[in-house]
């Protein structure tokens, strides 16, 4: 498909906004790409869009296309030191809906004090690549489900990689789980980043929290990293859950980043 939105250009050249795709925009100005807008849906079935462009002009004419020919509501997602790509957004209707907190966490159980932290009686941690995937599966799904019934996944920091409708678990060694007896009852995952690793998700079954399980979790994935020489592991943290940020916090990981995520109702 290729649908055509001609404005006035930069240079007094017009800028030629095309749809080149379902989910791609190209914006052309005297034979050259100026500009790119992209379109993704999450696995929550939120769309995200994103654009590329070097000048403020450019970058409206896109973000009038994108409004033009897709649905709302629509998701874009800034670096909130980022003002000019903040003011841009909103110059297209786009407002903040909520903001994510990126954490600096240390891997030395000297600066975490998680050194002497042991699972709850009862509980035992399965390391990473040992757990059964068939509950871990199971657990992800009970976890995912009641998120969602109560603050609601789009509050957990979002996740972009490409999967299988259906599928939430996609490298089950990424995992570690908390057992107690025969049931898996908490999870944590563990990406890798290219400077840091990520922690990804700590999650615990409802009726088993305040327990000191996610705390277990936590303890067990820093240790594993700071036995392996990684000094150092990132993870983000939705303002309103005020469990995590009391987790984090709490090991004295210190918050260096914020991100927005901003919707066009």
């Amino acid at each position: 498909m290729n649908f055509v939105h001609s404005t006035p250009g930069t240079d007094n050249h017009p800028v030629v906004v095309a749809r080149v795709s379902d989910t791609q925009w190209h914006a052309v100005e005297d034979d050259l790409t100026v500009g790119r807008g992209v379109a993704s849906r999450r696995p929550d079935g939120r769309l995200f869009v994103s654009i590329d462009a070097w000048h403020g002009a450019v970058f409206d004419r896109i973000a009038d296309a994108i409004l033009t020919d897709l649905p709302t509501p629509l998701y874009t997602v800034v670096d909130e030191a980022d003002h000019d790509s903040r003011s841009a957004w909103e110059r297209a209707g786009f407002a903040t809906a909520r903001r994510e907190w990126g954490y600096l966490v240390s891997t030395d159980p000297r600066i975490t004090g998680l050194g002497s932290v042991r699972p709850p009686s009862g509980v035992t941690i399965v390391p990473a690549g040992e757990a059964e995937e068939g509950p871990l599966r199971a657990l992800d799904r009970i976890v995912r489900d009641e998120i969602e019934a109560t603050v609601g996944w789009q509050t957990m920091p979002a996740e972009v990689l490409p999967r299988t409708e259906g599928v939430t678990v996609l490298d089950p060694s990424k995992y570690a789980v908390a057992r107690h007896v025969d049931e898996y009852v908490g999870l944590v995952r563990v990406g890798p980043l290219t400077r840091q690793p990520r922690i990804g998700l700590i999650a615990v079954r409802s009726d088993r929290h305040r327990r000191g399980i996610a705390r277990a979790l936590l303890a067990h994935a820093l240790g594993s990293l700071h036995h392996s020489r990684t000094a150092s592991a990132w993870a983000e943290v939705d303002e309103s859950n005020a469990a995590a940020t009391a987790l984090f916090e709490g090991i004295g990981a210190r918050r260096t980043a914020s991100t927005l995520e901003l919707v066009r109702h």
